[in-house]
C-alpha cells in the first residue's frame, strides 16, 4: 500500500497541488503535481485544489492518503487553519482553508506559512535532517525565517515568530518590510534591486560606467539576478554591491545566532544561487559580530533541497501534522 502525502501551495499568481510518496528510507518523492493560476476567489481556489487533489489520489493504484499540508504566505493562524489577508492574496480575509479539506478527505490537515513550511522540509529531508535547532531563511522575494527549536516548529504566540526581515540593521538603507535599512531591505530580491539602483544612479552621475546598466533610463530594469551576473563577470560596482549585501547578511545572522544558538542556518533562493558572491563578506561580518561560543557550533549552508524546496515544503507540513497526530 502506497502511503501518500498531499501538499497545497497557495500563491498570489498560481497554486500547486503536489502528491508525494513516503519511501522506506524516510524520504519523500513527488509522484504527481498540478499547477494552475490562482482563481479570483478563495472559495473557487479551495474547490479547484480539492478537485485536483481528488483526481491525483484516484489516479494512484493501491494507495492511501495520510495527511494534507498547506503552505501559504502569511499572515495566518495555523492553529485555527485560517488565512488572514496576505498582501499577495486579495479577498483572502479570514479564510478557513483547513475545515473544507478535512470534510472532503477525512485526514489530518495543517496550514503553515511558507517560511515555516520550507524549514520543515529542510529539517525532514534536507540540510537540517537529524538536527534539533535549525533556522531556515527564505532570502527570496522577501526575508523570513522558519524556526525549529528543540526539535519542534516554533511559531510564537500568534504565528509571527520568524519575521526577521523586519529587524533594522542600519538607520538608513533600502526599504524592505516597510522599514528602511531592514534585514529584508538589504537581503531580498527587491531589496538588492533597490539598493543597486541607488548605487548605479550615483555611479552614472559621476560619469562612470557599469555593466549593470548603461543609462539612467534603464535604472528601473535592474534586478538582483542582473547584478549578480554583472558581479560574476567582474563588474567592480556589482561586486561591491554583493559584498555589502553579504556583510548585512552576516550582521543579521549574528543576531539570530546570539539569540537562538542554532546548530545550523539554512538559506534558500538567492543565497543558494549566489553563495560564491555572498559568503566571504558574510563570514567576515559573522566572525566580528557573533558570540564565538555560539558561532562555533553553528554552520551556515545553502538549501539542501535546492529549487525543489517549494514543492516539498507543503508535503513537509503534511508529514509534520501526521507525526504529531499519530
Amino acid at each position: 500500500m502506497k502511503k501518500l502525502l498531499a501538499g497545497l501551495d497557495v500563491g498570489g499568481t498560481k497554486c500547486a497541488v503536489v502528491l508525494g510518496e513516503e519511501t522506506e528510507n524516510h524520504q519523500v518523492k513527488v509522484i504527481a503535481r498540478e499547477a494552475f493560476p490562482t482563481p479570483g476567489t478563495p472559495e473557487e481556489a479551495i474547490r479547484k485544489m480539492s478537485q485536483q487533489l481528488s483526481g491525483l489520489v484516484e489516479s494512484q493504484e493501491n494507495a492511501v492518503l495520510q495527511a494534507i499540508g498547506i503552505s501559504c504566505g502569511g499572515p495566518l493562524d495555523s492553529r485555527k487553519g485560517v488565512i488572514l489577508s496576505p498582501p499577495n492574496l486579495p479577498n483572502w480575509d479570514n479564510i478557513d482553508i483547513v475545515s473544507p479539506l478535512k470534510d472532503v478527505f477525512d485526514v489530518p490537515v495543517a496550514l503553515q506559512n511558507d517560511a515555516n513550511a520550507c524549514a520543515l522540509a529542510e529539517w525532514k529531508w534536507g540540510a537540517g535532517a537529524g538536527l534539533e535547532n535549525v533556522i531556515f531563511l527564505t532570502f527570496g522575494t522577501g526575508m523570513g525565517a522558519g524556526l525549529l527549536l528543540n526539535g519542534r516548529l516554533y511559531s510564537g504566540s500568534n504565528d509571527m515568530a520568524g519575521e526577521v526581515g523586519h529587524i533594522r540593521l542600519e538607520e538608513d538603507g533600502p526599504i524592505g518590510y516597510g522599514k528602511a535599512g531592514s534585514f529584508e531591505g538589504f537581503c531580498s530580491g527587491g531589496g538588492i534591486a533597490r539598493f543597486a539602483k541607488k548605487e548605479v544612479e550615483q555611479h552614472l552621475r559621476q560619469g562612470k560606467t557599469t555593466s549593470i546598466c548603461s543609462s539612467m533610463e534603464e535604472l528601473d530594469t535592474i534586478t538582483a539576478k542582473g547584478v549578480a551576473e554583472a558581479a560574476l563577470s567582474g563588474d567592480e560596482l556589482a561586486i561591491i554591491i554583493y559584498e555589502t549585501v553579504g556583510r548585512k547578511l552576516g550582521k543579521g545572522l549574528a543576531v539570530l545566532i546570539d539569540i537562538l544558538n542554532p546548530e545550523r542556518i539554512i538559506i534558500g533562493s538567492i543565497y543558494l544561487r549566489q553563495e560564491k558572491l555572498l559568503q566571504p563578506a558574510m563570514l567576515q561580518e559573522l566572525e566580528k559580530e557573533a558570540l564565538s561560543l555560539s558561532r562555533n557550533v553553528c554552520s551556515i549552508v545553502p538549501s539542501g533541497l535546492g529549487e525543489a524546496v517549494g514543492d516539498l515544503a507543503s508535503l513537509s507540513v503534511a508529514k509534520y501534522v501526521l507525526d504529531i497526530t499519530v
